[in-house]
């Protein structure tokens, strides 16, 4: 049995009425019958919970047995009232542990014979495996003085899987053609590759290199060649997963943004008619998945990237060039998610880069602070106030000259913002794709 707030505010009127007694005595005659009438209340209301048994409630919790990464995830607690009237309930759900919700409670009006439910959402921020525990009820009548309490042992384990709903919200915008809502450009194709796909009429603004003289005589007007994108291109998401992706950004790890942006990539170079692959690697390549464009592609994705974890070494790019140029063969585009701190960070790796991008596309993505950008567009008002401005400034000096330095050397570079890594990732693809770099 436990006591509500109800409980010790009655209390305290009661002693304060009491109280006021000593001066005058209507007072202490009004705060004895409030007292007695009090108990009465409260025994009547212990004697109404606990008449029924512990079927009197029922409850379970509904949730996907995989969570998203960085998205709300939904919740649902359902209680079924078998008492004889109607119930207020306090619910108490023992979350996992990783997101530390040590006072969180969720209250439900409940009538007698009647199901009732409540939900609540749960982002996460890290992958891997989350346990729920039991739940708690605590059941009041109408009184409310004091409560009764229902524990159902509901253990549950959910995996936090990269995130999938950006990427059933890219599929339905693309169904609908709606891409350019979802923050992509829209980059016009200019047929530049040697697939011929059909014949039509020319119109203006065709390229007069791909009029097609015969076809044009033979109609008395002019017609054009009509070329598609090369199809079956590999691409690889190549992940970093060394001590420079630890750094966090509103609560995830560069890890889990490029995880979530991998994933995104891969569907779309799939919907594309592309090979999608897979790389992560730190000391040396721990996970390889060849390119495929099979339908169950991203089934392996998630099984493979909702377990990687970063750590405090620093990654080997010696060692995944050696691994890389025998795993894989063919001229493929190698998007690589990774970050450097300074120009000496890149020039260790630099040599590396430039020998990969001998024989394949590299596209290196590393990520721009936001915070850093905020520090120096903020008018300084104290002395300190420019010291940090300067320093801002100087750290995304050298973000800018790294991506000028590996354009220089024929190395393709995306410095983009944490949160808009997704989408300018696939910008960034379609965009060579449409360029038939690829």
């Amino acid at each position: 049995m436990f006591l509500t707030r109800r409980f010790f505010k009655c209390i305290i009127a009661l002693i304060v009425l009491i109280a006021f007694g000593f001066w005058v005595e209507i007072f202490y005659l009004l705060g004895i019958l409030g007292l007695v009438l009090f108990v009465c209340l409260a025994l009547f209301e212990i004697a109404m919970l606990y008449r029924g048994s512990k079927k009197s409630l029922q409850c379970e919790r509904i949730c996907e047995e995989r969570f998203s990464n960085g998205d709300d995830n939904p919740v649902e607690v359902r209680l079924t009232n078998n008492f004889g009237f109607d119930i207020d309930v306090e619910v108490i759900d023992e979350c996992p542990a990783i997101f530390q919700m040590r006072d969180f409670s969720l209250f439900c009006k409940v009538p007698k014979g009647k199901t009732g439910k409540v939900q609540y959402t749960l982002k996460p921020t890290m992958r891997g495996e989350y346990k729920f525990g039991n739940i708690n009820a605590l059941v009041s009548s109408k009184i409310r003085l004091v409560s009764r309490r229902f524990v159902f042992k509901n253990p549950c384990s959910v995996k936090v899987y990269p995130s999938f709903v950006m990427l059933h919200k890219y599929a339905l915008l693309s169904t609908k053609n709606f891409t350019q809502e979802f923050g992509l450009k829209q980059v016009r194709r200019i047929g530049q590759s040697m697939e011929f796909e059909h014949i039509r009429d020319y119109v203006k603004g065709d390229d007069f290199r791909h009029i097609n003289w015969k076809a044009g005589a033979r109609r008395n007007h002019l017609m054009v060649n009509v070329y598609q994108e090369e199809q079956s291109q590999c691409i690889y998401n190549v992940i970093d997963k060394g001590r420079a992706m630890r750094k966090a950004f509103d609560g995830m790890t560069l890890l889990n943004y490029a995880v979530n942006a991998s994933l995104f990539l891969g569907y779309a170079s799939l919907k594309k008619s592309d090979k999608a692959g897979l790389v992560t690697f730190e000391r040396s390549i721990d996970t390889f998945v060849p390119a495929s464009k099979n339908a169950g592609q991203i089934g392996v994705f998630q099984d493979v990237l909702y377990k990687q974890k970063s750590s405090f070494y620093e990654s080997d790019y010696e060692a995944l060039f050696g691994q890389l140029s025998k795993l894989v063969r063919r001229r493929s585009l190698l998007v690589i998610y990774t970050d450097f701190d300074n120009k000496q960070s890149l020039r260790r790796q630099l040599p590396y880069l430039k020998t990969l991008a001998k024989k394949h596309v590299v596209l290196v993505v590393f990520f721009e602070d936001k915070e850093l950008k905020n520090i120096a567009s903020k008018r300084p008002k104290a002395a300190s106030d420019y010291f940090e401005q300067v320093i801002a400034e100087k750290f995304m000096s050298d973000k800018r000259s790294i991506q000028m330095e590996l354009n220089r050397h024929g190395i393709y570079a995306l410095l983009t913002p944490p949160k808009d890594l997704s989408v300018n990732v696939l910008n960034k693809y379609l965009e060579l794709k449409s360029r038939a770099v690829i």
